[in-house]
């Protein structure tokens, strides 16, 4: 990728420092990151932006998962079961990627995030309030189900909004806080990141001349995202959710219909 030019690979990096604030706040970077890869460089196949955008993205939740486990209470053995869950579905949904019509399943996303918002609208103390009740058994396994397996294979398979599902997911099956369900997204986020990042490049489609860079800023956007999600609390992730989510539906709907 010689012929990108430094004023390109400038404001890459600072899509890719933005993307990783989304990220370590409630997910929703690659939002940003991909339509900026695919407008910066405009002969670029989607398969490599994908790819790409996964081995930048992995940096920043990363840095943002260090940073909230450290200071957020976070279930450290339930968070790894959930991402060593999510890393095994999200390589397989990357596998599949090629092969699926993602106009088909677009609107069936918009839908769903549409839900999510009226009901995070309608519901103002959800996830907002804390909890010491510990989830039963059968959410447990309702979570490793839904976010490890379904969450993770959607990530792999196509990928908006991944972080935000898995937000209201941990928040509605297994009642934690909004801070709460945000670190503990970061960790199974990096799981998903390592799946799919794993099979695009064993198919060659990441642009290593140009993630590295990108992901360093990355790193910066989600330290400083996890930061912030910490000082102001759940309360701060519950109203970037609910942009999050008018901006991924904008996005889905401008891909659909205008493109």
């Amino acid at each position: 990728m010689s012929d990108i030019t430094l004023t390109t690979a400038i404001a890459l990096c600072i899509a890719a420092a933005l993307a990783g604030w989304i990220d370590a706040v409630v997910g929703g970077g690659g939002l940003l990151l991909l339509p900026a890869l695919l407008i910066g460089l405009p002969d670029l196949s989607p398969t490599y932006a994908l790819g790409t955008n996964k081995a930048v993205a992995v940096t920043g939740t990363s840095i943002a998962a260090v940073t909230y486990t450290r200071r957020a209470p976070v279930d450290v053995r339930l968070a790894l079961r959930l991402g060593a869950l999510a890393l095994t579905a999200s390589a397989g949904g990357a596998l599949f990627a090629s092969a699926v019509e993602k106009r088909v399943l677009q609107p069936l996303i918009m839908v769903m995030l549409l839900a999510v918002a009226t009901f995070v609208v309608l519901r103002p103390q959800f996830g907002t309030a804390h909890t010491d009740r510990v989830p039963s058994r059968r959410r447990t396994a309702a979570a490793l189900l839904v976010v490890g397996l379904g969450i993770g294979f959607y990530d792999g398979i196509l990928g908006p909004g991944t972080g935000t599902f898995l937000v209201i997911a941990l928040a509605a099956l297994l009642h934690m806080n909004m801070l709460n369900a945000s670190a503990t997204a970061k960790v199974v986020n990096v799981g998903t990141n390592l799946g799919a990042l794993a099979v695009f490049t064993a198919h060659g489609t990441v642009l290593w001349q140009l993630a590295p860079f990108m992901a360093v800023f990355n790193m910066a956007g989600g330290w400083a995202g996890a930061h912030m999600a910490l000082r102001r609390g759940s309360g701060f992730i519950r109203v970037v959710l609910l942009v999050v989510v008018t901006g991924l539906v904008a996005r889905l709907a401008y891909d659909q219909w205008w493109t």
